[in-house]
């Protein structure tokens, strides 16, 4: 939910926080109107002395209230009883508000001397499940017709800025939806035959350990482009993440060695294959680094969730990774991953059948690719496996029905719009 921020500023403390903005003095007869009449939701100045019924008292407020900033809801208009005095200010004891955004001191300084009522402000509320931060990179391209001499460089920067606003300030982010906002305005903007975005973000997700329960912090990497023509736009998102893997291969010649080992101490046969069930054998260890794109043709109109991308891409991989871990979530990693040995080429099979399994109801031309490289630990070398097509060919490769001989890849997907 967006909120604009808006003028003046109050506060108990003598020196406004910014001279953009009226500053009100807080002083004994200051209060926020809760009275169900025309003076519900707004500022009120009384004698001190006078009180009004249901309304708050600005001025007690002397730890919370040292500034603070008029938030721009149920103003305009006003309806009785949805709600009022929704501020932005400082937080007190627990953080926890009827209503309002609190923020640290520090912080709340901060905002308030940065704020400029001439960008209209937004105050952004929502959950840590929904709201993330992105450092993000773009790169755009435009096909000029036969008849332009250049593109205008300065559109681009205005473009971007206005299509952030939209997307970002006024709808949930979604990579895709800004690529494909931008590669439309730069083709109608500079009057091309194609345009073409592409994002790369780094963005942190919040995740608990899995036996602790610890919260640790994970840093991901966004894709995605967008070509916008004639025929419309399409769409496409990925994501990349790491995890680890543990070699079939060696982990058997190992299972051999231990058979064998068990043998000459006296275990029989079934023993034997009971104690290599219940104890994990062995192996060499890779990070690896998962890759998965899904794209949408410009006659699909369904939203491709990135934490989907994510789940299919963790658990393709013998074990999800932890930034943070205790000796239980270590031990339990570990073992996992050792009960799921997978070769880099099994995790770009697992990558595209959960991809199918997932996304098939939105039709055969949609985009996959899935790819995966693992950090090799007893080589010098590096492995990458990859997969990529239209999902209708991919699917019925799966199902047993035919192989397609050569897999259309992204860009000769992109180059299709």
């Amino acid at each position: 939910m967006e909120l604009f921020v808006d003028p003046p500023m109050y506060g108990l403390a003598d020196a406004a926080p910014n001279p953009r903005y009226v500053y009100h003095h807080l002083v004994c007869g200051d209060w926020w109107s809760g009275v169900r009449d025309a003076t519900y939701n707004t500022f009120q100045q009384l004698a001190c002395g006078q009180t009004m019924d249901d309304s708050e008292a600005l001025w007690q407020q002397t730890a919370a209230y040292q500034h603070l900033a008029v938030i721009d809801f149920n103003m305009d208009p006003t309806v009785i009883g949805k709600g009022s005095a929704i501020f932005l200010h400082d937080a007190t004891g627990s953080g926890v508000t009827a209503g309002c955004v609190a923020v640290t001191p520090s912080t709340l300084d901060a905002v308030l001397s940065w704020l400029d009522p001439a960008q209209h402000p937004v105050i952004r509320i929502g959950t840590s499940d929904h709201e993330q931060l992105f450092y993000a990179e773009l790169d755009c391209f435009v096909d000029l017709g036969p008849k332009q001499k250049g593109a205008h460089m300065s559109r681009f920067e205005e473009i971007v800025e206005e299509a952030i606003e939209e997307v970002v300030l006024r709808e949930a982010f979604k990579a895709e939806i800004l690529a494909a906002h931008i590669a439309e305005r730069i083709r109608d903007s500079q009057g091309g035959l194609r345009a073409e975005v592409r994002l790369a973000a780094r963005y942190p997700e919040h995740k608990p350990a899995p036996v602790s329960g610890i919260q640790t912090q994970e840093i991901y990497r966004l894709l995605a482009s967008a070509v916008a023509s004639e025929r419309g736009t399409r769409r496409l998102i990925g994501v990349e993440a790491h995890g680890m893997t543990a070699c079939p291969c060696a982990q058997e010649l190992l299972a051999d060695r231990a058979r064998a080992r068990l043998d000459e101490q006296g275990f029989n046969p079934d023993e034997v294959e009971r104690i290599l069930e219940a104890v994990p054998v062995a192996t060499h260890n890779q990070r690896g680094i998962g890759t998965l794109h899904v794209g949408c043709p410009e006659t699909c109109s369904s939203e491709i969730e990135a934490a989907t991308l994510l789940r299919i891409v963790e658990e393709s991989m013998s074990s999800e990774i932890y930034e943070l871990m205790k000796r239980s979530d270590e031990a339990h990693v570990v073992e996992k991953a050792h009960r799921r040995p997978r070769f880099v080429e099994d995790c770009a099979r697992e990558m595209v059948r959960m991809a199918v399994e997932e996304y098939e109801h939105l039709g055969e031309d949609v985009f996959v690719s899935a790819r995966q490289q693992n950090l090799e630990t007893i080589h010098q070398h590096d492995v990458v496996a990859e997969r990529h097509g239209l999902l209708g060919d991919l699917a019925r490769e799966l199902h047993g029905e035919e192989h397609t001989a050569r897999h259309i890849t992204m860009r000769d997907w992109l180059e299709g719009a």
